[in-house]
């Protein structure tokens, strides 16, 4: 018979214990259960608006730590502004906001400069909308389109809506306010 700590049962909890003792570190400071977690390093994103776990007054903010501890997606797409598909990286736009309870009908986005695109929540629910962390697998310089960057799943859109999509997409972004 094997021992006690190889059987699955002992496996189990061995992993759960785990889990449990690394949540905060993962997480980030200060998190617990149903709360967002403070930043540690420099902020990222800032959400506003309808955001129901701020973490910082009224507004809920995201540094590079907390953006990688949510589930990442990373997938393959030509996008309009390159020649040959891309490999993106990152947490789904609606798990962002669903990790700061944000609930609204309409996201206004902001990039660093101030150019502001407008997203209806809808677009969310229906498309994998991915806040892109990386690009090739690497960081994305903000002298490029980073460090988040909007994208949409270019290759499941044609006519109008890729067009919907593209005027969408947008880079170097730093807020967004949910109405």
């Amino acid at each position: 018979m094997a021992p006690k700590s190889m059987r699955p049962q002992g496996r189990r909890n061995t992993l759960l214990r785990l889990a449990v003792s690394l949540a905060p570190a993962l997480l980030g400071r200060g998190a617990a259960a149903g709360k967002l977690a403070e930043p540690v390093g420099p902020v990222l994103l800032t959400l506003s608006g309808r955001v129901a776990q701020p973490n910082q007054g009224a507004q809920a903010v995201f540094d590079l730590a907390m953006l990688t501890a949510l589930a990442q997606r990373r997938f393959n797409v030509k996008t309009p502004w390159e020649p040959r598909p891309v490999s993106f990286e990152g947490p789904l736009l609606r798990e962002v906001l669903q990790a700061a309870e944000a609930r609204g009908t309409r996201l206004t986005l902001v990039a660093v400069n101030d150019y502001k695109v407008e997203i209806p929540m809808d677009d969310l629910e229906h498309w994998d909308v991915v806040l892109a962390l990386k690009m090739n697998g690497q960081a994305i310089p903000t002298r490029t389109k980073g460090p988040l960057f909007v994208v949409y799943p270019f290759d499941q859109a044609q006519g109008a809506l890729l067009d919907q999509f593209r005027d969408r997409s947008i880079w170097q972004l730093v807020s967004i306010r949910i109405d």
